[in-house]
């Protein structure tokens, strides 16, 4: 495969830029126009891992160029797998993979890390991995993903802040995960592929990022099936082969236009997004009075008026409502009309966003993991600073808007997720820039 070589310190200069950088928004303008929605950074992040199952060279299409991206590049690189950029083609060398130690200083910059392991120990039958690092939402526990390794024969010792993985009696068979956790289903479809026999996995995740995960495996070669119920299994082969790939769109993303839509109104077209990722959304939105479009592969929607607050919204594993749109959400049902109630069961410090949104002007009560919010009629410019990534593209609608200048900081934990989300919003008519400002 021809292809020009893109050294990774580009991904290393532009997270040091974003370290400083600031988005500052006019606020009050309606949206109109198309948005095309990128590859998902959720389904890329597990299929960069099932890379190095591979023999060969595999070529993913679509790439996004996020930070965490960027990052399990370098994880790659350290177990002497080579990353290179042709356009939007990203091709990966997992010919000469090394079984390494993965520690703090890579392990910490993105959760998606403690899936490495899981393709380590298909593998190897081994590997040694610092604990996992990401946004600070919550405890998020990786307990489910060791104790299912357990469940195949793996010896698990945790030790100095390392996770030691011996897998020399790694059987295939069957295990019951205690809560559909995606990250502990993808680590177990990873390490079941190479296993000899069939690995039956019960009460798992059904995000369509997993279904994606089991496209990947089987176009590479392996034998993987039930993806998107709560029943998976895998037959084990020999070997992967290499291949080439296209990462599906990025729902969350998707949603996030969505609401900005919503929030500010407008007419506006979301391109490259799928209806059925985003049902419970789609539900609540069209509840709001708000007037949606659905077609193959985009999205339309049209809000002219203030929209209807939704009384009752909680957060619970696909295909019930995405607790990554639960901070975007929030903004809307603080400028809607009426009283909404959001419950938050997924992760603990998920309404991060709450005293920033404040300083702009909005009534939210939280007790413990619920969220009162009572819609008011405007909010104000501030200056606010994003506590993780969900939470930054929250203030972005927020700015959106408010009234006057939002100047937003930490704009890095943004660009984990979103690629240069001032150019789109730009797009659609936003007033929004991305630099230094005093």
């Amino acid at each position: 495969m021809k292809k020009k070589t893109e050294m990774l310190t580009r991904n290393e200069h532009d997270e040091r830029e974003s370290a400083f950088e600031q988005l500052k928004i006019y606020g009050g303008r309606k949206l109109f126009g198309c948005v095309e929605v990128d590859a998902s950074k959720n389904a890329f992040l597990p299929i960069l891992a099932g890379c190095l199952l591979c023999e060969d060279e595999v070529c993913l299409k679509n790439y996004v160029n996020l930070s965490d991206l960027g990052n399990m590049r370098k994880i790659l690189n350290v177990l002497n797998v080579s990353s290179s950029l042709s356009g939007k083609e990203l091709y990966i060398n997992p010919k000469k993979i090394e079984n390494v130690k993965i520690t703090h200083d890579l392990a910490s910059l993105v959760r998606a890390s403690i899936i490495v392991l899981g393709a380590l120990l298909g593998r190897f039958r081994g590997g040694v991995i610092a604990y996992p690092g990401g946004c600070k939402i919550g405890s998020r526990p990786i307990d489910i993903h060791l104790k299912s390794f357990r469940a195949l024969g793996v010896r698990v010792i945790e030790r100095h802040g390392y996770i030691y993985c011996h897998g020399q009696n790694m059987k295939a068979g069957k295990v019951v995960l205690d809560f559909p956790s995606v990250g502990a289903t993808e680590s177990l479809m990873l390490c079941g592929c190479l296993l000899n026999g069939e690995s039956v996995f019960l009460n798992v995740a059904k995000e369509p990022e997993i279904v994606d995960l089991q496209n990947f495996l089987n176009a590479m070669g392996a034998d993987v099936s039930g993806a998107g119920t709560d029943c998976i299994v895998v037959r084990g082969v020999k070997k992967l082969h290499g291949g080439q790939f296209s990462v599906m769109p990025d729902r969350i993303v998707a949603g996030t236009y969505l609401l900005a839509a919503a929030i500010c109104g407008g007419d506006v077209e979301v391109e490259k997004t799928f209806f059925r990722h985003n049902e419970s959304l789609i539900s609540f939105l069209r509840q709001s009075a708000c007037k949606i479009d659905v077609f193959d592969d985009r999205i339309r929607l049209r809000a002219d008026k203030r929209l209807s607050s939704i009384p009752k919204i909680q957060t619970l594993p696909y295909p019930s409502f995405p607790t990554d749109l639960q901070p975007q959400m929030m903004v809307l049902q603080a400028v809607s009309s009426g009283v909404s109630i959001i419950q938050e069961n997924l992760f603990e410090n998920r309404f991060g966003v709450v005293p920033e949104l404040r300083k702009m002007g909005a009534d939210i009560v939280i007790k413990d993991r619920t969220a009162c919010v009572v819609g008011v009629e405007k909010l104000y410019g501030a200056d606010v600073c994003a506590s993780d990534l969900r939470a930054g593209a929250a203030l972005v609608l927020a700015g959106l808007k408010a009234e006057g200048y939002t100047t937003i900081s930490n704009v890095s934990y943004i660009d984990r997720g979103y690629e240069r989300i001032e150019e789109k919003l730009s797009l659609l008519g936003a007033d929004i820039k991305r630099g230094l400002f005093e």
